[in-house]
């Protein structure tokens, strides 16, 4: 994709994936629909249901594409690097859950 840098490493694209995810409520978008795609996951587990399993990236990237369309106006990085957009997905909605994020984003010198 044009505009995305190439990474070797997770640790050299982690700064980038928090760089565009500037805006809180992008992050809260992420979280959410991380949050629910993991729900879903753990529905289609219990109920051996593999509905729920091809729902889970739907309702994730769903409300992460919606948040990259209309709030952070960019694309997301998820057709470059998809297995580390997964990854930081559910590291930023750690962080995020844990009030680490914050931090994280001064490191990174990310500001709203």
């Amino acid at each position: 994709m044009a505009n995305t840098p190439d990474f070797a490493t997770y640790e050299q694209f982690w700064p980038f994936y928090l760089s565009q995810h500037s805006k809180p409520k992008t992050r809260c978008l992420h979280a959410i629909g991380t949050m629910l795609g993991l729900l879903a996951i753990a529905l289609a587990i219990i109920f051996f249901s593999p509905a729920w399993l091809l729902a889970a990236p739907v309702i994730g990237y769903g409300f992460a594409w919606v948040a990259h369309a209309f709030i952070e106006k960019n694309h997301p990085a998820t057709f470059t690097y998809p297995l580390w957009s997964l990854r930081g997905d559910v590291q930023m909605t750690w962080f995020w859950l844990t009030g680490r994020l914050a931090s994280e984003l001064a490191k990174h010198n990310i500001r709203d």
